[in-house]
């Protein structure tokens, strides 16, 4: 690399300040950071892959571990910000895992060891990958969850599914057979109906009314509609959670503030409890479990009370 025409310090020195040089280390760096959602363990090897790779791309590190930056020797003025730069990797990777896998990768050289070594071993290949997804697929049900998180499920099945086997596309170049699109639509649809078998028995309402549409809708408008028929059932089961108590409420008073009146010797003659207590008795209305000066008869009746 050439130097630098004001200050002679070499190319690469000048690159390691550049905010856009892979050989950049933001002052706020350090090894022993987690930037990834969940670490590595022996069964999410892809998912943790896909999210350190688009960390590493966004930091500008990606060529230190897919060797497109390669080690540079030792006489080379690259050496030591190489070097410093893989080091931060390597600690970006060895955090992020399990501490068993993290003791298997502990004597590697450099990133681009640790990143094959851990490719080789949990890496699946796209059959047995694609055979696991539908077969998680198929079980997937709604099972009383929301809406909205039996669908995010979903999505994110899909998504890694299209990932392993990818919509096929069309490459000829000036094609008029439209092909491409008709798949997407078939893909559409089959996940519509994916979406419609795992919902709960309570939307078949809304799904027989969706299918038996002459235009099917795309699958974020049978989404919508599914998320709509739920709002409408929470808001009616919030409506009788508030009708009840009162409903009940009044049915006390009207069998004698409560039931009050059951459970007493003899008749309302007495006006006794079973044990030997004495209730109030309404000369007024001529029933148990209140007072004359608290009588509705009297007092009046409150807007609650039925009829």
């Amino acid at each position: 690399m050439t130097g630098d025409k004001t200050g002679g310090s070499s190319g690469t020195k000048n690159n390691a300040a550049d905010p856009s040089s892979p050989y950049y280390i933001h002052p706020s760096d350090l090894p022993k950071q987690i930037h990834v959602n969940e670490i590595l363990t022996n069964s999410n090897y892809n998912d943790w892959a896909k999210e350190m790779a688009n960390f590493l791309f966004a930091k500008n590190k990606m060529g230190f571990v897919d060797e497109t930056i390669p080690k540079p020797g030792k006489t080379s003025e690259d050496y030591m910000p190489w070097m410093r730069c893989d080091a931060m990797i390597i600690g970006w990777l060895t955090t992020a895992m399990d501490k068993n896998i993290r003791s298997s990768v502990r004597y590697a050289n450099a990133s681009s060891e640790i990143w094959k070594d851990l490719k080789e071993r949990f890496s699946k290949g796209s059959a047995p990958r694609a055979y696991e997804l539908k077969q998680s697929l198929s079980s997937s049900h709604q099972d009383g969850s929301s809406v909205s998180s039996y669908y995010t499920k979903l999505r994110s099945i899909w998504n890694e599914i299209n990932s392993v086997l990818p919509t096929p596309q069309c490459t000829c170049g000036g094609c008029t057979c439209d092909i491409g699109k008709r798949l997407m639509e078939f893909k559409d649809k089959e996940r519509l109906y994916e979406f419609f078998m795992g919902l709960d028995p309570d939307f078949s309402t809304i799904r027989t009314h969706v299918l038996s549409m002459k235009t099917t809708p795309t699958l974020g408008e049978a989404y919508r509609l599914a998320s709509e028929e739920e709002q409408q059932k929470l808001i009616t089961l919030n409506k009788r959670a508030a009708v009840e108590p009162a409903a009940f409420k009044a049915q006390g008073y009207r069998e004698g503030s409560y039931g009050f009146g059951r459970g007493y010797k003899g008749g309302s003659k007495d006006f006794k409890r079973n044990n030997g207590d004495k209730v109030d008795h309404c000369n007024e209305c001529g029933k148990d479990g209140h007072k004359r000066e608290s009588c509705f008869e009297i007092i009046g009746y409150p807007d609650w009370w039925p009829g």
